[in-house]
């Protein structure tokens, strides 16, 4: 408010207007900057008015810059599982290609194995067949998947890259039914390797052995001696390897000793085998026993001729 006898917004006496203020603070700020910029005069004090605000700049900026950190410190997070769950994906997956290599590679091995074996079957056809399914009941028996269509036969021996498999007991027209060596109701007529004497291999209803019933107490045989086929009763060609005697028990009481032998085929382990025909050359030193009969289509045979 005005005093009496006071014009509004008219200075009194003795007083000063804004806009003189205003001026005059305008002259100043001008004269103070015209000083600092010529002789730097103002440059300790604004030092020191730096050095006593810093403090209050740090914590004026202290939760922008946690927050940042914060931040930071979640998205890296976030990230790094990320880039953790990716890399055990990643690992999961070369995990399983080296499975499958190793697979590939056991395959490779396993049929350039056969691709030997057929290699030295001079005077025989051979073909590779698959195994399609094990017996359940009887271990001891698997279906193959070639038939009378493509000249199987029963009593034809099978081989893999180690060995002799066993043969053929039954046939159809795509599949046929075989019988492992180590089937109870197999033998088959075998050579000592070492010392030329023949006897008989039977089967035991077990994957893993044979037995050789037939010899004395006073038989040239030990462990490690190998067995190969004899030719004998015409159904496998003859010099094949068999088995390899592992245990040898006298029993002087009795005629003959108890010898068993370890198939060198993989039996358990098998995943094709080889069917063997002989040729023309070959069939003038081979007993009919081996010839393939005619293909009859569909027609099953019988499980006989396995090799006594």
């Amino acid at each position: 408010m005005s005093g009496p006898g006071q014009a509004a917004g008219v200075p009194g006496k003795g007083q000063v207007s804004h806009g003189a203020r205003f001026a005059l603070l305008a002259i100043v700020a001008l004269a103070l900057m015209v000083i600092d910029h010529r002789q730097d005069h103002l440059a300790r004090v604004r030092e020191i008015l730096s050095l006593a605000v810093h403090p209050i700049r740090l914590v004026v900026d202290l939760p922008f810059r946690a927050w940042n950190s914060v931040s930071q410190a979640l998205a890296d997070n976030a990230e790094l599982r990320t880039r953790k769950d990716e890399l055990q994906y990643e690992l999961l997956v070369a995990q399983i290609r080296l499975q499958e290599f190793g697979e590939i590679k056991r395959e490779n091995e396993r049929l350039r194995g056969l691709l030997n074996s057929i290699e030295e079957e001079q005077g025989f056809e051979v073909r590779v067949a698959e195994i399609l399914s094990v017996d359940l009941e009887n271990r001891q028996r698997f279906v193959i998947n070639r038939g009378t269509a493509d000249g199987v036969f029963v009593g034809q021996p099978l081989l893999d890259a180690a060995g002799i498999v066993g043969q053929v007991v039954a046939v159809s027209q795509l599949s046929a039914e075989a019988m492992l060596i180590t089937d109870a109701e197999h033998a088959l007529p075998v050579t000592i390797e070492r010392t030329g004497d023949r006897t008989i291999a039977e089967g035991m209803g077990d994957n893993g052995l044979l037995e050789l019933p037939y010899l004395t107490n006073t038989a040239d045989i030990q462990p490690g001696d190998r067995l190969v086929t004899s030719g004998l009763g015409g159904v496998f060609p003859s010099g094949r390897p068999v088995a390899e005697i592992t245990e040898v028990d006298l029993q002087p009481e009795k005629q003959f000793a108890r010898v068993f032998a370890r198939p060198l085929a993989t039996l358990d382990r098998d995943q094709e085998v080889l069917l063997i025909w002989p040729t023309a050359a070959a069939e003038g030193q081979t007993t009919a026993g081996l010839t393939a009969p005619p293909a009859e289509p569909g027609a099953a045979t019988d499980a006989t001729g396995v090799a006594q």
